[in-house]
C-alpha cells in the first residue's frame, strides 16, 4: 500500500501566492499580494495561421495584439475573448490569461502556482462564471474565487464597505455598467447592465456615419472620445479632427468633431447608465438609501473618465457624484485587498 503523501502548510505559502485578476472587455490587470499591479494590458490576443488544418499560435497580447485589430494581415488574426465582463471565446480567453500570467509572474528559483480572484460581473449567469473559472484553472491557478466587480470596486475606491452604513458605487466598464450598494462587507444590491465604454464608442461610430457619411474605426473613435467626449452639451466647444472611411466612395475623408457631436453620440448609452442608477436607489434598502444621500455616489472603471460625467449624473439624481483616484484600477485593487479582508464569496474550489 502506497504511504500518503505528507503536506505541510508552510509549503503552501512558500511556493503559492495570491493573484487578483480584471478580466475585464477592455482591460486586463494582474494584483499580486507582494508585487501590486504587475499588468495592466488591453484584453486582446492575436493568433497567426500555421500550416495544418485549424492550427495556429499566439503571436501577441495586449497592447501588441490591440495594435493590430483592424490592421492584421490575412494570416493574423487579432481577437477580443471578453464582451460584457464575461468569456465570449474561451480558447482565446484561456490563451490569453496563460499569456498575461507569465508576462506578471516573478521569475524565482522556484515557479510559485498561484490562487486566483477574478472580478465578475453581477449579470453573469452560472454558465459564464464557471467558464471564467475553468480558464483561470487552464491557464495555471491551483484555486479560483471569486468576487462582484461592485464590491471589488468598492473596496479599491475606500468605501467603509464593512461598516453598518450604505455605500453606492457606480463602476462602468468596457463592455459592462456594475452598480452596487455595499453594506457590512456584503452586497445589498447588485445590478448590471451591458453597456460600457464600448457602447460609447459604437455609438459615436454609429452618429458620425448617419450625419457625415463616414465610417470611423472603434480605436479612432476611442481616441475621440477621451479626447473630447462629455456627458452633457453645455460646456465651451472643442473641437477634434478624425479620419475614416467615406460610405459613398471608400476613400479616406477627414470630419471635425466636437464635444457637442459627441454628448449627442453617447446620449442613448448614457441614458442607460443612469437608469440603471436610478433603479438601485429605487430598489435598494431606504435605510441604506439615506446613508447614500449624506454620502454620495462614487464613480470607478474607465468609464468614469468620461468628461463631465459626475456633473450630469449629479443633475439627473440629486445626488453628490464624485469619482474615485485612479478609477481604472479600483477593483483589481479592491479584489486583491478583499483576499487579505475576507470579503470573497463561498465559491472559491480546488
Amino acid at each position: 500500500m502506497a504511504r500518503p503523501t505528507p503536506h505541510y502548510p508552510i509549503f503552501d505559502r512558500l511556493f503559492r501566492h495570491s493573484v487578483a485578476v480584471d478580466l475585464g472587455t477592455a482591460n486586463t490587470l494582474i494584483y499580486t499580494d507582494n508585487g501590486g499591479i504587475v499588468l495592466n494590458e488591453p484584453s486582446v490576443v492575436a493568433f497567426q495561421k500555421q500550416s495544418g488544418a485549424g492550427q495556429k499560435r499566439v503571436a501577441a497580447v495586449g497592447t501588441e495584439a490591440r495594435q493590430l485589430l483592424g490592421r492584421a494581415p490575412g494570416n493574423v488574426e487579432a481577437v477580443r475573448p471578453m464582451r460584457h465582463g464575461v468569456i465570449a471565446n474561451f480558447s482565446a480567453a484561456e490563451q490569453m490569461i496563460r499569456q498575461f500570467v507569465d508576462m506578471a509572474r516573478p521569475r524565482p528559483l522556484f515557479s510559485r502556482r498561484a490562487a486566483f480572484t477574478l472580478c465578475v460581473p453581477a449579470g453573469a449567469t452560472q454558465v459564464e462564471r464557471r467558464a471564467i473559472k475553468e480558464a483561470a484553472v487552464a491557464a495555471g491557478a491551483w484555486k479560483v474565487s471569486l468576487i462582484g466587480e461592485s464590491l471589488a470596486s468598492a473596496v479599491g475606491a475606500g468605501l467603509p464597505v464593512s461598516d453598518a452604513v450604505g455605500s453606492m458605487v457606480v463602476d462602468i466598464g468596457g463592455g459592462t455598467t456594475e452598480v452596487g450598494v455595499i453594506s457590512l462587507g456584503g452586497l445589498a444590491y447588485s445590478g448590471s447592465v451591458r453597456v460600457g465604454g464600448d457602447s460609447f464608442d459604437m455609438a459615436i461610430v454609429s452618429y458620425v456615419r448617419s450625419l457625415y457619411g463616414v465610417l470611423l474605426g472603434e480605436q479612432t473613435a476611442e481616441h475621440v472620445k477621451k479626447g473630447i467626449g462629455s456627458a452633457v452639451r453645455d460646456v465651451p466647444l472643442e473641437h477634434m479632427n478624425a479620419t475614416g472611411r467615406s460610405v459613398d466612395d471608400g476613400l479616406p475623408r477627414t470630419v471635425q468633431l466636437s464635444n457637442h457631436d459627441i454628448a449627442d453620440a453617447i446620449e442613448g448609452p448614457l441614458r442607460q447608465v443612469i437608469g440603471a442608477v436610478k433603479r438601485a436607489l429605487e430598489t435598494a434598502p431606504a435605510e441604506l438609501v439615506t446613508d447614500i444621500a449624506h454620502s454620495g455616489i462614487v464613480l470607478t472603471g474607465g468609464g468614469a473618465l468620461l468628461g463631465n460625467l459626475g456633473r450630469r449624473l449629479t443633475h439627473e439624481l440629486g445626488l453628490e457624484v464624485c469619482v474615485a483616484d485612479e478609477p481604472l484600477t479600483c477593483a483589481v485593487r479592491g479584489a486583491g485587498a478583499a483576499v487579505a479582508a475576507g470579503l470573497l464569496d463561498d465559491s472559491a474550489y480546488e
